[in-house]
Order: C-alpha cells, then sequence, then structure tokens
C-alpha cells in the first residue's frame, strides 16, 4: 500500500540537508498534550508559521488512544507533516504522514534495536505511511533521561565523539538514511558540538539533533556545528513562546545564508 503523502518528508529533509538550510521541529509528547480547546487556541498559529515538523511520541506512552493524540493535533498543524516518533510499537496512528523507524543504535538492547521494530512492522505496512529508516542514537554528559531508563541503554559520552561518529557511520553503512542524536528529554546538557562536528562531517545523509536545547545559543551552535533539523520539546512545555522565537531565529538564519 502507498500513502498519498509517501516521500514529503524525505523531501523536506533531503531539501535542507543539500541547501544547507536549517529546520526545526517541535515534539510533541502525547503524555503531556492535554487535548483541550485552549491548547488549539495557544498554538493556531502554527499551522501558518514556518515549523518544519511536527513529531509526535514519548518514552512513557502505552495508552491505546495515540490516534486521538494525532487527530488532535492535526487541528494546529495544518498543512505541517506530522512524523511519529515513537517510544513502542502501539505508537502508531493512520492519521501521522510518516514514521521515523528509529533503531538505537548507540545501545544494545535488542528489544530496542530490532525487536520493538519487528512488532510495529505489519502495522506500518497496512497504513502505508511514509516510512524514514533512522539511526537514532543517544549522547550526552551521562545524565540519565527517560529514554535511558526505558530503554535500559546508557548514553554515548559527548566527551567519545570517535565513538559517536563510529556508532553512526556503521547506521549509514546499515542502509539507514537518517541520523538522529539526542541528548534525551529535559537533558540539561545538549549533544555537542564536537559530537555534531564529527558526524557531519563524515556522514552524507540528513543530521537531526534533539534534547537539551533550550535557548537560541545552543540552537545556534546546534546549526553552525551541522545540524540540518534540530527538535524541541521540553523547552516549549516550559515556555510555549520559545517556539515562534525559535523559528523567527531560524527564519534570521537562513536569510543570513542566502545572503551570504
Amino acid at each position: 500500500m502507498q500513502n498519498q503523502k509517501a516521500g514529503r518528508v524525505s523531501k523536506i529533509l533531503k531539501d535542507l540537508h543539500q541547501s544547507k538550510k536549517k529546520g526545526v521541529a517541535w515534539l510533541i509528547d502525547p503524555d503531556k498534550c492535554p487535548m483541550k480547546d485552549s491548547f488549539i487556541t495557544k498554538y493556531d498559529w502554527v499551522k501558518n508559521s514556518e515549523l518544519n515538523l511536527i513529531f509526535i511520541g514519548g518514552s512513557q506512552f502505552n495508552n491505546n488512544n495515540f490516534h486521538d493524540v494525532v487527530d488532535f493535533v492535526r487541528q494546529i498543524a495544518g498543512q505541517i507533516p506530522i512524523v511519529i516518533f515513537p517510544g513502542s510499537h502501539i505508537q502508531l496512528a493512520e492519521g501521522a504522514d510518516s514514521i521515523l523507524f528509529l533503531s538505537l543504535i548507540s545501545g544494545r538492547n535488542p528489544e530496542y534495536l530490532i525487536g520493538q521494530q519487528v512488532a510495529a512492522a505489519p502495522k506500518i505496512e497496512s497504513m502505508g505511511m511514509e516510512v524514514l529508516p533512522t539511526a537514532y542514537l543517544l549522547v550526552n554528559d551521562g545524565e540519565i533521561t527517560s529514554v535511558n531508563t526505558i530503554s535500559q541503554t546508557m548514553p554515548i559520552p559527548n566527551t567519545n565523539a570517535g565513538l559517536v561518529r563510529d556508532t553512526a557511520l556503521a547506521g549509514y553503512y546499515l542502509g539507514m538514511k537518517y541520523i538522529f542524536m539526542d541528548a534525551g528529554s529535559g537533558s540539561k546538557s545538549p549533544v555537542s558540538h564536537e559530537v555534531i562536528e564529527a558526524v557531519k562531517n563524515n556522514i552524507p545523509i540528513p543530521l537531526i539533533i534533539g534534547g537539551g536545547i533550550d535557548s537560541i545559543e545552543k540552537l545556534k551552535g546546534a546549526y553552525e556545528a551541522g545540524a540540518d533539523l534540530v527538535v524541541l520539546g521540553n523547552s516549549i512545555e516550559k515556555d510555549p513562546g520559545f517556539l515562534a522565537e525559535v523559528l523567527d531565529y531560524k527564519a534570521y538564519y537562513n536569510l543570513c545564508l542566502n545572503v551570504n
């Protein structure tokens, strides 16, 4: 089965990577999405913004109403693609445009290397959504976040850029088309500039960076180090106005690229 929206998100990521322009994705945790009119009112402007993607997912969400969350978020997304960022095989919904088909290659827990993926594969096939094969790496300064606890794996230290680079390279050689390096939700230490540069300079596929980016200074650092797309979640939960601030900065950054 082929979804009519197939290829849309991959094109966005490919265009960012090739043009060297920068993108922003907003990660909405289904556990924290209130599904109330007040939420829609607060973020109704988003559908007319320059937000590139909306991710939906969370490492701890185990309810069976994931599709309700996706349908609810669609009301503020408009034509902005919704991408599932799954914490488990139950986080699937036909209303999404695509799914990050993640393999947690920074860890050695088979459940998150291939187990959850096998459980999800036939469901994804029946839905016909766009699939984005993604190498997923946890990288920070040693903090234990919710995704570490759930996956029973440890992050690769920011101080070991060589190991991160080699791990990402292995994912590329395995045929994965995207690299997602994540410090973890609420992390105080984002993926370091050295790590981002090491991967960016050696692996020729789109690079997604998330976790710990709670200021324009950190966003700028990730962009300058080589991130194609930056994912923001916890920082927007704490300060809803931060999303608009980030989008304004992204527009300014990309304008400067055109001028230069």
